[in-house]
């Protein structure tokens, strides 16, 4: 860590140690919060959010008064969410999978119909606050489905096909997404089990085993040698996933997300691991270390986030997003809330919605964790459902619609 005096304002440089020490300081004020003002624990706001969002405010208070700026080494963040999804991945046994049955279909087949409507209510509406329709692709799908990824591969693909400003539209509705799809989740979840006076009770199905034998390993003790042995295995699938990532980009020119071919690998090496037992899985080891990694990246995402460039907006910019985020309300509670089946697991699933739908899948499973953790009953259900459809399985249609409405507005 490191002073520098830059055109008369001081910049505080944070290497890799720092910037995860502040993380790890941030995400346990967060929680500290979370127990000091029970208020805010019962509109299940995640402590990332809480810790990470309290810092982005402070640096922006400080740069618009030129007393101090911040420069992270954020370079860990990514590593923190590949393992994360990881974890996920080792979690997607294909004997799990046929147990989501018509939820899995139901909020698939959502997530589908949201990307596409994202899209049409953002060129819709940039058309009618009169400007470029693409821009409000670019704060549509591209940013809110898409999250910071997408924003930052086809924003600058729009401005080569000559609309001006989309790199810099998508990551600031990016940005956005990214706040609200952490805050207001949880406290819709808790709308909807409240309103419609829903049993505290998860699905009969026992979607965290497969068998007694799969039971026992979740009641497993964490000790060092199954820690080492779980990292040994996410460490290998993420490896695996980048050089598996860089080949297809090699032989197709097709660009898939990092996280993405770790998920893959991790989905692999669990079924093949069901099929031929190799090593002995520990779930207790696989989420304590998803809950480490999705607690510090999600926490440096926040606290790196830009939010004068949020402030900077244009008008017709706000209206979108103020329209994107009220059609997402309209579309959990009138849509997928009714057809997931209005029960406890639903509200939990559309807690998850409303995270990767405005923001990103970190955002849904940290928000669906706040509720839970609320009402002290897990939805494995949902935690099973909305990261392999909010993640993997929606860009199925959601790239190729993205490319479609591009290319159609800038003929």
């Amino acid at each position: 860590m490191s002073f520098e005096l830059i055109n008369q304002v001081m910049v505080m440089k944070l290497d890799i140690v720092a910037t995860v020490a502040i993380a790890v300081l941030l995400l346990m004020f967060g929680a500290w919060i979370r127990r000091v003002f029970p208020v805010i624990a019962r509109f299940c706001i995640p402590s990332a959010v809480i810790g990470g969002f309290t810092f982005s405010i402070l640096a922006w208070m400080l740069k618009e008064t030129n007393m101090l700026t911040f420069k992270m080494d954020t370079t860990l963040q990514m590593p923190f969410m590949i393992a994360f999804f990881t974890t996920v991945g080792l979690g997607g046994s294909f004997g799990l999978i046929k147990k989501g049955g018509r939820s899995l279909i139901v909020y698939l087949v959502g997530c589908w119909v949201l990307a596409i409507m994202q899209n049409v209510v953002g060129a819709g509406t940039a058309i009618l606050t009169g400007i470029h329709p693409v821009l409000g692709v670019m704060a549509g799908a591209v940013s809110l489905e898409g999250g910071m990824g997408a924003a930052s591969a086809f924003g600058p693909t729009a401005e080569q096909l000559g609309v001006q400003g989309a790199f810099v539209v998508a990551v600031a509705a990016a940005t956005y997404g990214l706040i609200s799809g952490g805050l207001i989740g949880g406290p819709l979840a808790k709308w909807l089990i409240e309103r419609y006076n829903l049993p505290i009770e998860t699905s009969q199905e026992r979607f965290d085993a497969l068998d007694e034998a799969t039971a026992s390993e979740k009641n497993a003790t964490v000790t060092s040698d199954n820690v080492m042995s779980m990292l040994a295995v996410i460490l290998v699938a993420m490896v695996l996933g980048a050089m598996g990532a860089a080949k297809i980009k090699d032989i197709t020119g097709f660009v898939l997300p990092g996280y993405v071919g770790a998920m893959f690998v991790a989905v692999l090496i669990r079924n093949f691991n069901d099929v031929r037992p190799a090593f002995k899985m520990n779930e207790k080891t696989i989420d304590l270390i998803a809950d480490v990694s999705l607690g510090i990246f999600l926490t440096m995402a926040m606290m790196s986030l830009k939010i004068w460039e949020i402030s900077n907006l244009a008008g017709p910019l706000l209206i979108i997003l103020a329209v994107q985020t009220i059609f997402m309300f309209i579309f959990c509670i009138y849509f997928l809330f009714p057809l997931l089946g209005r029960n406890y697991d639903a509200a939990i699933m559309c807690a998850g919605m409303m995270g990767h739908g405005l923001g990103a899948t970190p955002n849904a499973i940290a928000n669906m964790g706040a509720v839970t953790e609320r009402y002290g009953v897990v939805s494995r259900k949902a935690l099973l459902i909305v990261p392999l459809c909010g993640a993997v399985l929606i860009d199925i249609v959601a790239i190729p619609n993205i490319v479609w409405f591009i290319n159609y507005f800038t003929k």
